[in-house]
């Protein structure tokens, strides 16, 4: 990985809840942000909806490296995140925790030395792993054939549901 230890975005507000993010890599695009009503118009998703994204993504992005490592050509892997809100002890609106599911399109029994994969894929993963410090995240990884093959709980909320 080549990436610098620092990295900086900008945010610039355009209207009410409605931010404009650019990216310090000239050919990335722009991202518009947006909280759900009542507050904004949903213009793009919120800060929360962004944190399940990368936590998704970052996951996705580490297994298929290990796969890829181990020169594996997997299909196509889809991840779905849930995110449940949740109220602290002063009654406050945060992110209670994130559940993470892998989707392989193929069998896990096709993928030579996928076991290790699943033994360390999770450690490689730099925004999950920093997120975890305060959000619990469980993480399954079902293959092609709908059989779970790897499972974490996540660590119980200490805030109430929303």
């Amino acid at each position: 990985m080549n990436e610098s230890p620092s990295f900086t975005l900008e945010l610039e507000q355009l209207a009410d809840y409605e931010f404009r993010v650019k990216f310090d890599w000239p050919d990335v695009p722009e991202l518009l942000l947006d909280e759900p009503p009542p507050l904004g118009g949903a213009a793009g998703p919120n800060a929360a909806r962004l944190v399940a994204a990368a936590v998704g993504n970052c996951l996705s992005s580490s297994l298929l490296f290990c796969m890829r490592k181990f020169r594996q050509n997997p299909g196509k892997l889809r991840a779905e995140v849930t995110g449940m809100l949740a109220r602290n002890e002063r009654g406050r609106l945060r992110i209670g925790r994130l559940d993470v599911t892998l989707r392989l399109a193929d069998p896990a029994g096709d993928v030579k030395h996928f076991d290790r994969c699943l033994q360390q894929f999770e450690d490689f993963c730099l925004v999950t792993e920093s997120v975890r410090q305060g959000i619990p995240v469980g993480v399954r990884v079902v293959d092609g054939q709908g059989s779970e093959v790897f499972a974490k709980d996540a660590e119980p909320a200490d805030a109430e549901v929303a």
